[in-house]
């Protein structure tokens, strides 16, 4: 199944037309206000707003189809940068808006953002940029430069890991292949996939160690120039969440890596096995039935367990399957992974699989169809108040990952329902623990003073997984060389660990639903993911009576990944 565009754009034609109109709006609206934002009353400054945020809607639209077809053939990259290159002159146009808003006086600015409604938290948002912020020539500077620099970077390595084919099985194969090799119940399989990624990635790993040290120089530059406290800052301030809550949830997560280890040494006696290797990490453990999930099946899993839920869930995933928004199947040229992309307000989101029929592709569909509910549901607050951050985007999709555990498990017995604990247990750990090894990787190799080598990279790499495997599984040379290939590095720095963030606060909410403590829950739910962006993550949390700032809050999560683990020795003790 591919998707079908056509809700975004039929043709070319009619790209070139809307981005062609956004340019000559965007010129309109910087005549109309550009040097005047201070002296607007606050009905004028609203009005303006709102014409501001037609405006970014427009070019995102058009942005959203070009990538989306770049997703899809990365030989079109050059169609990509011709867009990319007319969505940066129309923020340059309009680039003006929010540094002048910043120049308002406090006073003011309060007054306006108490009248905004719906964009009101997004103003307080873009108020708290306001010493980070240069002038407007700076800016544009800036913006500029990103065509070479971050932009160009990130577009070299999605084209050239897209490109790259690996040697398995006297077979030329793409990387989601030899991924998913590794999920093969044979270990000598497993093995030779392994090796396979890494010799298929050695002689490109100069390529990508630049890559890295390109886009860890420009997040260097932009902090330096911008006075952020550390490298890390803008990121916290965009996931509207402070340095402290961070560093709290990777102490929080590190003090706990045991559980990773008991569980590891449990699965080598499951599998027969003296000692874990690596590739031994996502051997599955056997079935009574071949764990195979075609699209199909998982089509009809994912449906039955929305609507078990609650049936705005279903009627969303509904349309989903039956309006195309969803590119299914591994194919040449197309980018690997899998997102959600939310478009815009008018348009529906986007989903991009690549489905190899693995259970964990059964997991993986109900994940993007999560975000692309979360974002479906926020569209009513808008194109400015929708942008959900990272800390919060991430919750639906867990959260839908748990509902397909829950609907699962009770159709399983004996060795499946092992199996799928197991499963369950090895995603907690993939979205929680491994996404804060990512994190403190990612903090070694960016405060490092100047270039890394490949073996700089390699040598942080190993031991910050080490720290999580403890002695429950063997780190192999090959391993060594697995950071280069993970795009969150270079799209987005310090990204991951919004993983965890979110991995532990749906845990504490979905134990606060098995507990049926509220009964009004579910309509929280649909209020909390149906508010997008448009207020802070503390005030959506405590909709639930939980507060985000209290150092308990973090705890809670892992008592619930550990009752899992404990449900899971119980299973297998019982068998």
């Amino acid at each position: 199944m591919n998707w079908d565009l056509s809700a975004l754009f039929n043709n070319e034609t009619n790209l070139e037309k809307s981005i062609t109109k956004s340019l000559k709006d965007a010129k309109v609206f910087e005549n109309s206000y550009k040097n005047r934002v201070k002296t607007l009353k606050t009905k004028e400054f609203l009005k303006a707003l709102n014409e501001y945020e037609e405006v970014l809607e427009a070019t995102s639209k058009a942005m959203t189809y070009a990538f989306l077809i770049f997703a899809t053939d990365s030989t079109k990259g050059a169609f990509l940068a011709k867009y990319q290159k007319l969505a940066t002159q129309i923020e340059e146009s309009i680039l003006f808006f929010e540094l002048e808003f910043n120049k308002i006086d406090n006073k003011k600015q309060d007054k306006i953002i108490k009248k905004a409604g719906v964009k009101s938290f997004y103003l307080q948002s873009l108020k708290k940029h306001k010493r980070h912020q240069l002038s407007l020539l700076e800016e544009k500077i800036i913006l500029k430069k990103d065509l070479v620099s971050t932009s160009a970077f990130s577009r070299l390595f999605d084209e050239h890991l897209s490109r790259l084919k690996f040697n398995l099985n006297r077979k030329k194969v793409s990387e989601e292949v030899v991924l998913s090799e590794l999920y093969n119940p044979d270990r000598e399989k497993r093995k030779k996939a392994s090796i396979s990624l890494s010799n298929g990635l050695k002689p490109h790993l100069n390529l990508l160690a630049y890559i890295f040290n390109m886009i860890k120089t420009d997040l260097k530059i932009d902090c330096d120039l911008r006075a952020y406290s550390s490298l890390e800052t803008p990121r916290h301030i965009s996931n509207k969440i402070t340095q402290k809550s961070v560093d709290k949830l990777i102490e929080t997560t590190t003090k706990n890596f045991h559980i990773v280890s008991d569980y590891y040494k449990i699965k080598a006696k499951l599998l027969g096995l003296d000692k874990l290797y690596d590739y031994d990490r996502y051997a599955p453990l056997e079935t009574s039935e071949v764990d195979e999930y075609d699209f199909e099946k998982s089509k009809e899993i994912v449906l039955s367990a929305f609507k078990n839920f609650d049936e705005r869930f279903y009627e969303i995933a509904i349309k989903a399957f039956d309006e195309k928004w969803i590119d299914v199947y591994p194919k040449d040229n197309k980018r690997g992974g899998a997102f959600s992309h939310g478009a815009t307000t008018d348009v529906h989101p986007y989903v991009l699989l690549n489905h190899t029929n693995r259970r964990r592709d059964l997991f993986t569909l109900a994940h993007e169809l999560g975000h692309a509910i979360h974002q479906y549901l926020s569209r009513d607050v808008g194109y400015l108040s929708g942008d959900t951050p990272l800390t919060t985007a991430e919750t639906a999709s867990i959260f839908a990952e748990m509902i397909i555990f829950d609907y699962i498990k009770n159709t399983l017995k004996d060795k499946e329902l092992i199996a799928l604990y197991a499963s369950k247990l090895e995603d907690i750990f993939a979205t929680l623990f491994r996404q804060i090894i990512f994190t403190t990787f990612e903090r070694k190799v960016h405060n490092f003073e100047g270039e890394l080598s490949v073996d700089d990279f390699s040598k942080f790499w190993y031991e910050e997984n080490a720290k999580m495997f403890g002695d429950s599984v063997i780190l192999t040379k090959n391993y060594e060389s697995w950071w280069s290939y993970i795009p969150h590095f270079i799209h987005s720095p310090f990204y991951c660990y919004a993983y965890s963030y979110g991995q532990l606060l749906v845990l504490a909410l979905y134990g606060l639903y098995k507990q049926n403590t509220l009964n009004d829950f579910k309509d929280k739910y649909i209020e909390f993911l149906s508010s997008g962006g448009s207020k802070s993550p503390k005030e959506l949390i405590l909709l639930f009576g939980f507060d985000i700032e209290d150092n308990k809050f973090w705890e809670i999560g892992i008592e619930e990944v550990e009752a899992i683990l404990n449900e899971f020795k119980n299973i297998t003790k019982e068998k």
